[in-house]
């Protein structure tokens, strides 16, 4: 079924302190990769959950996502508003959820591992006052410096932050560090739809 519109945004606050408080109105775009073959255990013949291939910004990453992703770019505030990244964002909604995933360039490893604290950082203030789980990760071909951290938020009780999966990683591209925040938002109608997404994050 086709969607209302085309407008989705990540939840939480709106004074943009994380990629997930940014609501945005975004433009439509044409899908940018065909269909992919996923495993029926996996749920690839859901109408809900539609997956394909598509890449993030131009630094080689592959999502697998949803549904047809809509594109935008912010200004990400990070360090109480003292400092202003920019930050590419592909996302779309389905199931219940959102999925999305965020990228900004860093110019060498040190200015990465100190935007992707701060990044972590601004998020957890967003979700204060929900149960909260923070651990090391690992992708295949990402940075170790950054690591790759893995952040999840339950809801307990009603009022708590919406439900919430991130990770966070890097890699060194073409002389500069290439970050990401994928997420997961909500809670989707398939179980299996958040290990589909996050298994399907490819570097080169």
């Amino acid at each position: 079924m086709p969607r209302s519109g085309p407008r989705w945004h990540f939840g939480g606050h709106a004074d943009g302190a994380s990629i997930m408080a940014l609501p945005m109105p975004l433009p439509f775009r044409a899908r940018v990769a065909p269909l992919v073959l996923v495993a029926a255990a996996l749920g690839a013949c859901s109408p809900v959950f539609n997956w394909r291939e598509v890449p993030i910004a131009d630094e080689g990453l592959v999502a697998l996502l949803p549904c047809k992703p809509d594109r935008a770019t912010r200004n990400l505030p990070l360090g109480g508003g003292s400092l202003s990244i920019a930050v590419d964002m592909t996302g779309c909604e389905a199931g219940g959820a959102t999925f999305a995933v965020a990228h900004a360039t860093a110019e060498n490893p040190a200015q990465a591992e100190g935007w992707m604290r701060a990044w972590r950082s601004a998020t957890r203030s967003q979700v204060a006052g929900g149960t909260i789980a923070e651990t090391p990760a690992t992708l295949p071909r990402a940075a170790t410096s950054p690591a790759p951290v893995r952040l999840e938020v339950r809801q307990q009780v009603a009022g708590d932050p919406a439900p919430a999966q991130m990770l966070w990683f890097a890699q060194q591209r073409g002389g500069k560090m290439a970050l990401y925040q994928a997420t997961v938002l909500g809670s989707p109608a398939s179980a299996d739809a958040a290990t589909v997404f996050f298994e399907g994050l490819r570097l080169p």
